[in-house]
């Protein structure tokens, strides 16, 4: 009876140690770091990627030229950097995504947001996503009317939300619900 306890132990604590590894590093500019220079096309960077929580996001650049600050939505579209919700300035700042939706980063250097130097993190929940995506049929492609946008939210109005994915995670609670029930 002990040994299976153990089993069971060493296996939840195995599958804890592989779920964690499943987080990615993402270097914003991949290995131009977070610059003006070069032409840098972040937003098509950030698309390239796919985003998830418990993701590192690395801003690496030179700090007596740029900083990070992540703001707000209405502040990344007007780069406004009156108030940031926070800001960033060592260099080689790495940041840890937590919640699903849009992160907003821009430098506060004047004139580098406006030269492009901002990035949209965007941290889709797959399974709503998937859920509400509409079938299109091909006539519908032909159609003439626009698509409404909806603009997206800012950082702060996103809950944290931390889940078990995968495999591992769907195991890791069973094995927990049936420990409950067995022991």
């Amino acid at each position: 009876m002990e040994l299976v306890e153990r089993c069971i132990v060493f296996l939840m604590m195995t599958m804890v140690a592989v779920q964690v590894s499943n987080a990615a590093v993402h270097k914003v500019g991949d290995s131009s770091g977070w610059t003006i220079i070069g032409n840098i096309d972040y937003k098509k960077w950030s698309a390239t990627k796919n985003f998830q929580i418990g993701d590192t996001i690395v801003f690496e650049y030179n700090s007596q030229f740029h900083n990070v600050m992540r703001v707000t939505h209405a502040m990344y579209k007007s780069c406004n950097v009156s108030s940031p919700l926070t800001t960033f300035s060592t260099g080689k700042d790495s940041i840890k995504i937590t919640n699903y939706g849009h992160h907003f980063f821009l430098c506060g250097v004047p004139g580098h947001c406006q030269a492009g130097q901002k990035v949209d993190i965007n941290v889709l929940n797959v399974s709503a996503a998937a859920a509400a995506t509409p079938t299109i049929s091909p006539s519908a492609l032909a159609s003439p009317v626009p698509v409404a946008t909806t603009p997206a939210p800012s950082p702060n109005n996103a809950s944290p939300l931390i889940v078990a994915k995968g495999a591992f995670g769907f195991v890791g609670l069973a094995m927990t619900v049936f420990s409950s029930f067995y022991f």
